[in-house]
């Protein structure tokens, strides 16, 4: 299994619309590295939820529910992909991109290094440290 974050604005897609829509298709990514990233997600990884610019704060757990597949948002015979996801659950208390800072621990978490990169690898032992961070 893999471990993975993705960025949305709240302001556009928030977590809370992703649980009102039981999921979604992860589209609209333009950014290559990020699609390659898209691209090795498989069914079962799980994906953090970040709610990015006004927040800044892990808010969620989400789960890859289909491999990539040209994303239907792009025209056809781009390169683009987007993936299907769906919501396991909220945060108990979100993780605020201050804590991940703090915490030396994360110092590696590519969050911190690609800061503009809106889907991104996540190591084991980082996700759980921050779902540790993200518990009552």
């Amino acid at each position: 299994m893999n471990y993975w974050l993705v960025k949305s604005e709240p302001e556009a897609y928030s977590w809370a619309d992703f649980l009102r829509d039981d999921g979604t298709a992860w589209t609209g990514v333009r950014n290559y590295q990020a699609r390659n990233n898209l691209s090795l997600m498989q069914p079962g990884d799980q994906v953090l939820f970040y709610h990015s610019v006004s927040e800044k704060a892990v808010v969620g757990l989400a789960e890859v529910a289909a491999l990539a597949a040209p994303d239907a948002t792009a025209e056809t015979g781009s390169p683009w992909v987007a993936v299907a996801l769906r919501p396991v659950g909220a945060l108990a208390r979100p993780v605020a991109l201050a804590t991940l800072k703090a915490d030396a621990r994360l110092a590696e978490l590519a969050l911190l290094r690609q800061s503009r990169l809106s889907v991104l690898p996540v190591r084991p032992d980082e996700f759980d440290l921050i779902l540790a961070l993200g518990a009552a």
